[in-house]
């Protein structure tokens, strides 16, 4: 199985722009708009990566984060979280929950295929 992206985000617009710039960079990419999409994924075969939106319908991406991460199917995966409404602890929240790095909408189409490859290259 190629290894592959799930990019996790209920706005259509961020997961197109996300999923087009990681597929023009080469990735094998997979999407959900909610965290019962992601699980539904999730429950066949687990991706190298996941861009998780925080703001998700639902369970929040948080919550799906420390699930994610306590499962031992699932913990192993890095997640990326990924926020338009970047507060002050934000970031210090994500990580707490298991993420493993954070990066603020909108991002740079540029740097987020280098972004990726190098946390693909860490967890190799």
């Amino acid at each position: 199985m190629t290894p592959w992206i799930l990019i996790i985000d209920d706005n259509p617009v961020n997961l197109k722009l996300a999923r087009v710039t990681l597929e023009t960079a080469g990735y094998t990419v997979r999407t959900a708009i909610d965290a019962e999409a992601a699980m539904q994924l999730l429950q066949d075969e687990s991706p190298r990566l996941i861009l998780m939106d925080i703001q998700l319908p639902g369970m929040d991406g948080l919550e799906l984060t420390r699930q994610l991460k306590a499962a031992p199917a699932t913990a192993g995966i890095t997640i990326i979280a990924v926020t338009a409404y970047a507060m002050t602890g934000d970031e210090q929240k994500a990580l707490a929950a298991g993420c493993d790095a954070y990066v603020r909408k909108p991002f740079d189409t540029t740097d987020l295929p280098q972004m990726i490859a190098q946390y693909i290259t860490e967890s190799a």
